[in-house]
């Protein structure tokens, strides 16, 4: 079905094409995909993707090492944007997984500075990192703070975006009202609705120093060199009323029960600062979390309602502690970028053993060479893992292609 409506998008690009040739125009470009212009820019249409073709290899002090090979990312999307009518569209899927689907929104913006999108997309309530697209990252996995408070960074609701701009100084406030269950919010049917109440989130990025150059804040590394330093200062809050997964991005996973025997889902919280700062191909990420949880009063963690749930037992149930992540890097002129992370993520109850977050930190350092600006990646990085006082190594090479 996916395959039909490609080909009948395609097809009718071509027939409008043939019938204006004078207003119309088609490009392709490495990174920019296939493109059609319409209308004299009145309409624009593009078909793009991006692969990560991946070789890896896991050694710890037990067991033998462990070779990967994958493709770990497989993206195709289809975008479109209608000029006079302030409409943008955007569907992304990606084929590695089962569940293909990962963007897919409407966005209607009546002038520059305001924004209001319906749909499934990246959201506001967690850390920079989890805003930027997979293709934008410094290194081939997100940072530990990311996937242990996080999982894909999607959700389905409508999100409300405002410029703000006093000379130099530019305030980017944002709110969200989401489903609280991630992506594929509705399950695998009709017939698997939502659990839980809505989430709600806000954030606000400042720039004290102006706006990034144009896509410079939609990546890490300071590819574009800023010419000027320039910083972004972010805070984001987020409450999700009834949490049924670990970090809030799904549903049926996590089930606390009242008296009567009744679904008492937890309320869970979360709080992030963030820092992006660049400069003549130099940039800093500094970002930090902290998770808690409510709603366990009369809690009980079976059905009949026969065994309480302890306080401390709640980090079993959900991603519950604090985490901190930095990244430093550099990029020269010719293309060449040298990376250093460092994670640390630690539980609210450290007492406990059985916590979802266990204190872990994670140090990786990586070597990039970039092609055509972010079209063409090879990147080799290796990544150690200290876990309850176990250390294993990680080495990755992968090369992304972006069309």
């Amino acid at each position: 079905m996916k395959n039909v409506l490609t080909l009948l998008l395609f097809l009718c690009s071509i027939t409008v094409f043939a019938q204006n040739p004078n207003q119309h125009s088609s490009s392709f470009e490495l990174g920019e995909g296939l493109a059609f212009s319409m209308n004299n820019g009145d309409y624009s249409f593009k078909l793009g993707g991006m692969i990560q073709p991946t070789v890896g290899i896991v050694k710890d002090s037990i067991n033998e090492a462990e070779y990967l090979f994958n493709a770990r990312r497989t993206y195709f999307n289809i975008g479109g944007k209608a000029q006079n009518e302030h409409l943008e569209f955007l569907i992304q899927t990606d084929f590695s997984l089962g569940t293909p689907l990962l963007d897919a929104w409407v966005s209607y913006a009546p002038s520059n500075s305001f924004k209001v999108t319906f749909g499934q997309k990246q959201t506001i309530a967690n850390n920079r990192e989890m805003m930027l697209m997979e293709d934008q990252l410094q290194f081939l996995d997100r940072s530990l703070l990311s996937t242990s408070f996080s999982n894909s960074g999607r959700e389905f609701g409508i999100f409300i975006e405002n410029k703000i701009e006093l000379g130099s100084l530019v305030f980017l406030p944002q709110i969200a009202i989401t489903s609280g269950d991630g992506r594929n919010s509705f399950g695998a049917s009709s017939t698997d609705p939502d659990l839980g109440g809505f989430k709600y989130a806000a954030r606000l990025d400042i720039f004290p120093m102006g706006m990034f150059s144009d896509k410079n804040d939609k990546m890490i590394a300071d590819l574009y060199r800023e010419q000027t330093p320039k910083v972004v200062i972010g805070l984001a809050a987020s409450y999700n009323d009834g949490a049924s997964n670990q970090t809030g991005e799904g549903h049926g996973d996590v089930f606390l029960y009242n008296y009567k025997g009744q679904n008492q889902l937890p309320d869970y919280r979360q709080l992030y600062s963030d820092l992006l700062f660049k400069w003549n191909g130099f940039s800093f990420l500094g970002e930090y979390n902290v998770s808690t949880a409510k709603g366990l009063e009369g809690a009980y963690i079976n059905e009949t309602a026969s065994v309480n749930l302890v306080p401390t037992q709640i980090s079993e149930f959900l991603s519950l502690g604090t985490g901190y992540n930095a990244q430093l890097g550099y990029v020269t002129k010719s293309g060449y970028g040298v990376d250093l992370r460092y994670s640390v993520v630690s539980p609210e109850f450290d007492m406990n053993q059985k916590s979802v977050i266990q204190t872990t930190t994670l140090t990786s350092f990586g070597i990039t060479k970039y092609v055509k600006q972010n079209s063409l990646k090879l990147n080799a990085a290796v990544s150690s893992f200290d876990y309850n006082g176990s250390n294993s190594m990680r080495g990755d090479f992968m090369v992304q292609v972006i069309f």
